[in-house]
């Protein structure tokens, strides 16, 4: 990929922010048959890092969550080249205030009471450590970068990758 740069502490928590906020993740649990994948909407990344999501209190994912709180989350955003992948700790929360703060109008669609849904719980994730990988100028620049350096035989410096450690 080019350099290396682990973040940690501030810096990590500014790459998390950058890479996660508002953007669908692929949200991944643990059970005794392995990792189960959805796609999830993540919903704000606090000044810490924590990241947000809205969950049914019935879901399979929140079955899971209780027994190993362990999860994987996994960000891409193909235009740009950026990948971002968080190991965490998850906990569910029922708070209605934070719902609020939280609520757009595309969560009625799982939710059509609104904050006041029965079934609404919040999935708090805190993580632990990651990795990241960032190209500096896009996917077309980055593709000529490759496609240059293979005809020349001389190595480009295509992006970054690290280490995350809040």
């Amino acid at each position: 990929m080019g350099n290396t740069k682990s973040l940690i502490d501030q810096e990590a928590i500014e790459k998390i922010k950058e890479f996660a906020s508002e953007k669908i993740c692929l949200f991944c649990t643990y059970e005794d048959e392995g990792i189960e994948s959805r796609p999830m909407s993540t919903q704000a990344v606090d000044e810490d890092g924590t990241l947000w999501f809205f969950s049914n209190k019935t879901s399979h994912k929140n079955k899971q969550l209780k027994l190993d709180r362990r999860v994987y989350l996994m960000y891409m955003e193909t235009g740009k080249v950026h990948y971002l992948s968080l190991s965490a700790m998850a906990e569910i929360v029922v708070d209605k205030e934070k719902a609020k703060e939280l609520w757009n109008p595309f969560v009625k669609a799982w939710f059509e009471q609104g904050v006041d849904d029965p079934d609404l719980t919040l999935i708090k994730v805190t993580p632990s450590e990651g990795h990241y990988w960032d190209t500096k100028h896009g996917k077309l620049v980055n593709m000529i970068q490759i496609a240059t350096a293979a005809v020349t035989g001389k190595k480009m410096e295509v992006g970054v990758e690290g280490d995350i450690k809040p």
